[in-house]
């Protein structure tokens, strides 16, 4: 091992404009899949944020009992989804209103008559916002006699969990195509630098390595030009975000271990490009 990374550095050494062509193609190969990765994550980040929001409303008869909302309360909270329940009152929906849609204050009369009914906001756990989980929760408070309407959304909750399914699954078609393009890209460049030192491979077999002896210095190699190509991607892919953060609009940037899953792709596709590069060469020698 220390013979390959010997000559891995003694090849960059010897031709360091090549290597950096290698590793330039390969890091404007994964700068794609890195963005893509980018949109990726804001658009999850997204959907999680309009999740959140997903809760149970069951709106309650006028003279509904105390001793009944107390009940009502604890067999909700006690259920395993459920994370917690609140009581929201007449007067407080009625403020509620007020505040948050001033512009239909009129329908709200002058405050001397409520029209609204009091509620109980049942509010669900992270990981259990589910389709079926909302609806099985919603069952649950439309059983009581005392709840005269549950709300949900349920269109806006089925559209919701459809954009999802959908999102998650353009998501591994497109990286995945993503991904096999910036492979052949990579694959080409090295097998580029590979083809520049076909004498040097050749002379090798001559006097005798074996097809693992030559071939441990250019997967070295391949590493190197991927990683550098990985870092490369990253540091165009994070330009990228300033931008488009300070000119067009707000985004979140992609967690710790995706921008080091690019590195470690890069160096992935540099290793497993240098190897099948240098396969198809040794076969031709």
């Amino acid at each position: 091992m220390r013979h390959a990374l010997r000559e891995a550095i003694a090849a960059v050494r010897r031709a360091p404009v090549l290597t950096g062509l290698s590793a330039a193609m390969v890091g404007l190969a994964l700068t794609v899949v890195a963005l893509f990765a980018l949109a990726a994550f804001n658009l999850r980040v997204s959907l999680q944020a309009v999740e959140e929001r997903i809760e149970v409303v069951a709106y309650l008869q006028d003279g509904t009992r105390p001793q009944e909302i107390a009940i009502a309360r604890q067999v909700l909270a006690g259920l395993p989804e459920v994370a917690e329940v609140l009581y929201i009152g007449k007067d407080e929906a009625l403020a509620r209103a007020h505040r948050d849609l001033p512009e239909l204050g009129e329908l709200f009369g002058d405050g001397t008559v409520n029209p609204l009914p009091a509620s109980l906001e049942v509010r669900l756990r992270d990981g259990f916002r589910s389709e079926e989980t909302v609806a099985q929760v919603a069952a649950v408070a439309d059983d009581y006699p005392f709840v005269e309407d549950v709300a949900y959304g349920r269109e806006w909750v089925d559209k919701l969990f459809t954009l999802r399914r959908v999102a998650a699954f353009s998501t591994a078609v497109l990286g995945g195509a993503f991904a096999a393009v910036a492979a052949l890209i990579i694959g080409t460049a090295l097998r580029i630098a590979i083809f520049a030192r076909r004498d040097e491979i050749y002379i090798m077999r001559l006097v005798g390595a074996r097809n693992g002896f030559i071939r441990r210095p250019f997967l070295v190699e391949g590493g190197m030009a991927g990683m550098v190509g990985g870092a490369f991607a990253l540091l165009l892919t994070w330009g990228t975000y300033r931008v488009v953060e300070a000119f067009l609009f707000q985004l979140s940037w992609m967690p710790a271990s995706w921008a080091a899953a690019v590195v470690a792709a890069g160096a992935t596709f540099g290793v497993l490009s240098s190897a099948v590069a240098v396969w198809r060469y040794l076969r031709e020698v």
